[in-house]
């Protein structure tokens, strides 16, 4: 069973065991899977792979607006963003530790060769697309700066 499978089969779930919250995530990761599937240029197909980056993007926007609301005051609103980035999580590969990404990248970086803060790009590019899902694309830039700046 794909993800698209299994999201609409959830949605079912959710609207039997009447989850308000977790229903209308489910229904928006669907809008947005339909909209990938269907987009211009697209061959109707949505691959886990395609549909594992929707659902990144779609976290780390919802803990964005609740970091938002949260600053506002809003401790309503930034719940329910919460409550949803953790629906959403629920369909993601588990983060990586802080430990476990820093292990992660110094093979990388020693995979690659990269000896100073200069061959930055050489490192993201690999490590970008190993660790995809597992870690945020900016807490692997910083780590991989610190980590690179330390050797050179």
């Amino acid at each position: 069973m794909d993800l698209f499978d299994k999201i609409s089969a959830d949605i079912k779930a959710a609207m039997l065991a009447r989850e308000k919250v977790r229903l209308e995530t489910l229904r928006g990761i669907k809008k947005e899977f339909i909209e990938a599937k269907t987009a211009k240029g697209g061959d109707g197909t949505l691959s886990d792979d395609q549909a594992m980056k929707i659902l990144a993007k779609m976290a780390k926007q919802r803990k964005e607006t609740a970091q938002i609301y949260d600053e506002q005051n809003r401790l309503d609103l930034r719940d329910n963003e919460l409550a949803e980035a953790a629906v959403i999580e629920e369909y993601l590969p588990k983060q990586l530790s802080d430990e476990e990404l820093t292990a992660e990248l110094r093979s990388i970086i020693a995979q690659t060769g990269a000896t100073s803060a200069k061959e930055m790009g050489k490192v993201m590019g690999v490590a970008s697309k190993a660790l995809a899902g597992r870690a945020d694309g900016k807490v692997i830039s910083a780590k991989v700066r610190e980590l690179l700046t330390a050797m050179g």
